[in-house]
Formats: C-alpha cells, structure tokens, sequence
C-alpha cells in the first residue's frame, strides 16, 4: 500500500510544530534516552544499531531513562529473520503499579514464510484484554520498519510506517476509562512464549535456530518529560496546553485522524486483521462498551 506525502503529514507535522511549541525530547542515540535493565550480555552494539537477542538461556530487554506523558515515541526495528516462530518481540509504553496504563505493540514470530502478526493491546487502570491482531503487509524481517505510538488526551494511535493501525478514542463522556495521567517508561524486549505466541502455541521454538536476534536504530521520542516525583495531577497540568504553554500534540489537527488516515486504518482492517476483541463473543458476551461507541 503506497502511503502519500499527505498520508502522513499529521503525524509527520510534529517534526515542525515542535520547533515552534513546547515538548521536543528527541534523539536517534540510544544511549541518550534508554538503558538496558536485564542480560546486558544479550546486548550488541554495532554503530547507530542495537543487537537484543533470544537464545535458550534468557531473553533480553530495555526500557526508557525517563517517563513521559503524551507525545510520539517511534522505534526503528528489523525484526527475527527466518524461522522465528515461539518468540515475541515487545515494543511499549506502561506506567508503574497494579492499576497501571500500557500500549503495546506484540511482534509474534512464525515459522519461515509464514507472515509475521502484530498484536496490540491497551491497558487502562490495570484492565487490559484489548487484543487486536494483524498480518503485516510487509516482511519485517529484511529491512527496518517504523513502529510508533501517538498519544494525547483525544486518543492513542498506533502506527507502523506511519499507516495508522490502531485508535483507541477518548470516550470518558461514554463511561469509558482513558489513560490520561499516568506517565509511562518505554521499553521493549524479547523472550520465549511459545505457550502461546505462534498458532495458538501449537509451533514451538526450534533452539537450533537460536540465538534469535532483534535489531533496533532510529529511537525518536518527543514527548512531555515527567520527573516520578510529580504527583499525577501535576503530572498532566505539566503536560497540557493552557495559556503561552502550547504543547504540538494538543494542536486541534492531532485530535482526530484525517480523512487519508481515516481510509488507511480501514483499509488496515479489511486486509490484514485477523482477530479484534470487539467481535470475539466466546471471550466477551456482552460487546465491551468502548467497542459499541467506537467508529473505527
């Protein structure tokens, strides 16, 4: 699917908003914004790339040096070649505590040729069981592809080469809980879950094909930095717009999707989803109520 200069003028308009408004935190060295926090022997590190790999010892993981609160955070990634089935590779946001907030991006390996599926999933107050579940058009094991996660107080999108994949809507006004005060790390992983990762765990993970390596560049967050010292409701005072504090994620283009984006998304529905926890009766009798009122 060809994705037009307009395609992603929105998103891509953080670029030149943020040099007149408030909220640049940004780099493409990883060092600057992350660090690893377990097997750091697991770590690679060749020029602007990051090696993170899997073997049949441990897996490997880092997260973020700060947390933030609203804004755009994209991570380049190549992802498992060949025979890659049984493993995840985790890309995502998540606030401290049991009745934290989360977004993730879930890469699921598969067995070579088989296409590689994206899983994402929204936790609000602790409440997860958002699943939604996509084949990628692409092979993302070749070369780097974006993946990146825009929030504000209006929505969450997810997006993968800036082709929006996701929107979870604020709909407080519906009963419907959005996270909008909790500041979030950013972290990313890799391990074993061939319990259920790959055909409902069906395929196991063939350790002859270890070490199953991950490769990270481009880390970009631009986003409202919060201190863990700040309560919450200064946390979201910090991080909004109101009088000459003009942050580019509150800009009234970025509430919504545009109407190019609007047609991306569906066409992302129509072609590549396999799974939507809206439509799965067995799991929820009762449709969840975000899914009843949501237009996308």
């Amino acid at each position: 699917m060809a994705v037009s200069a307009f395609g992603i003028m929105a998103f891509s308009l953080s670029v030149f908003v943020s040099l007149a408004l408030l909220g640049l935190v940004s780099s493409a060295k990883f060092d600057d914004l992350f660090q690893p926090t377990w097997a750091l022997d697991h770590f690679t590190y060749e020029g602007e790339q990051v090696h993170m790999k899997l073997d049949n010892f441990s897996g490997a993981g880092f997260q973020s040096k700060n947390k933030y609160l609203f804004g755009k955070v994209s991570i380049q990634i190549k992802l498992i070649e060949g025979d890659s089935a049984g493993t995840v590779t985790a890309f995502y946001m998540s606030s401290d505590g049991p009745l934290h907030d989360e977004f993730d991006f879930e890469f699921l390996g598969n067995t070579t040729g088989e296409p590689y599926s994206v899983q994402t999933n929204i936790y609000v107050n602790g409440v997860g069981n958002r699943e939604q579940r996509l084949n990628l058009w692409f092979d993302p094991t070749t070369e780097f592809h974006s993946y990146s996660i825009f929030w504000n107080q209006r929505q969450v999108v997810f997006l993968v080469d800036e082709t929006p994949i996701r929107v979870h809507t604020n709909m407080e006004n519906k009963g419907v809980p959005f996270p909008k005060d909790q500041a979030m790390g950013v972290y990313s992983s890799i391990w074993n879950a061939d319990d259920w990762a790959t055909q409902g765990g069906r395929v196991k993970t063939d350790w002859s094909h270890a070490p199953f390596v991950a490769t990270y560049k481009g880390f970009d967050i631009n986003a409202c930095e919060c201190p863990v010292s700040l309560a919450a409701a200064d946390k979201a005072k910090k991080c909004s717009s109101s009088g000459d504090q003009k942050y580019w994620w509150d800009e009234p283009t970025l509430s919504e999707l545009n109407l190019h984006q609007n047609h991306q998304l569906v066409w992302v529905k129509a072609h590549h989803m396999v799974y939507d926890y809206c439509t799965d009766s067995a799991r929820f009798p009762v449709t969840p109520l975000e899914c009843v009122h949501h237009r996308h």
